[in-house]
C-alpha cells in the first residue's frame, strides 16, 4: 500500500492529463476527504482536487479502502466516487451509527423521494431530483405515520446529509418557510437498498 502512495507522488504512476501529480499533503487530503463524506462530486466545494485523483487513481484508492472494510465506486455518469462498507465488513459509516429515530424518518422520506423522482423521470442527466422541506414533511407524515422533527431540527438533519453528499440545500423562503432541495444520486449510498430492506423488517417485525 506504501509503495503504492509512493508511486504516486513520485510520478511513477501517470498523472491526471494535464495535471501534476500530487504531493504527499494533496493525496492524503483526497483519502480523508472521501473517508470523511463517503460521497464526492466534481462539483463538490472545498476538496480541491480530491475528486479528481479519486477517479484518476482508482486502483490505489479501491486498494487502500479496501484494507478498511469499503468498497470503492467511481460512477462517471453521476461524476460521483463513493465507499460503500462490505455486506460482511464491520460497519462504521452514517447508517451504521446509531442514528436517532427522527433521522432515520428523514433519510428514509429522501431516499423515497428521490426514487420516486427517477421513477417519475424528474430527475435530470445529472440524476438529481429537486424537491423541498414540504415534501419531506409530508412523506414522514404519510408513509412513516410519524411526525417530522420541527423545523430548526430538520435544517440541522439535512445538513448533516449534505455533508455525506446526499443532498444540496437551496435558499431558505423565508415567507413559505420552505427550503428546495436536490437530492444527489449519493443518497443510494447513505440510504442503500440493503438498509431499505433491513428498516423493512424491523418495521414488519415491529407489527408482529
Amino acid at each position: 500500500m506504501l509503495e503504492g502512495f509512493r508511486a504516486i507522488i513520485d510520478g511513477d504512476e501517470p498523472p491526471p492529463p494535464g495535471a501534476r501529480a500530487p504531493d504527499a499533503e494533496e493525496l492524503c487530503r483526497a483519502l480523508q476527504v472521501l473517508l470523511k463524506g463517503q460521497v464526492i462530486y466534481a462539483e463538490t466545494q472545498n476538496i480541491g482536487r480530491s475528486y479528481e485523483l479519486a477517479r484518476h487513481y482508482a486502483p490505489f484508492f479501491t486498494d487502500y479502502f479496501a484494507c478498511l472494510g469499503y468498497a470503492l465506486t467511481v460512477s462517471h455518469r453521476d461524476q460521483m466516487v463513493s465507499l460503500s462498507p462490505a455486506a460482511d465488513a464491520p460497519r462504521h459509516d452514517i447508517v451504521s451509527e446509531r442514528l436517532r429515530k427522527d433521522e432515520t424518518l428523514v433519510l428514509l422520506a429522501l431516499r423515497l423521494l428521490y426514487e420516486e423522482g427517477l421513477r417519475d423521470h424528474r430527475a435530470g442527466t445529472d440524476g438529481i431530483v429537486d424537491c423541498t422541506t414540504d415534501e419531506i414533511v409530508e412523506k414522514i407524515r404519510a408513509v412513516a405515520r410519524n411526525e417530522p422533527p420541527e423545523e430548526g431540527r430538520l435544517a440541522d438533519i439535512l445538513r448533516l446529509y449534505a455533508k455525506r453528499g446526499g443532498l444540496r440545500l437551496g435558499e431558505r423562503d423565508r415567507v413559505e418557510r420552505v427550503t428546495p432541495l436536490a437530492l444527489l444520486p449519493g443518497l443510494t449510498v447513505l440510504a442503500s437498498d440493503a438498509w431499505m430492506e433491513r428498516l423493512r423488517a424491523w418495521s414488519e417485525a415491529g407489527e408482529a
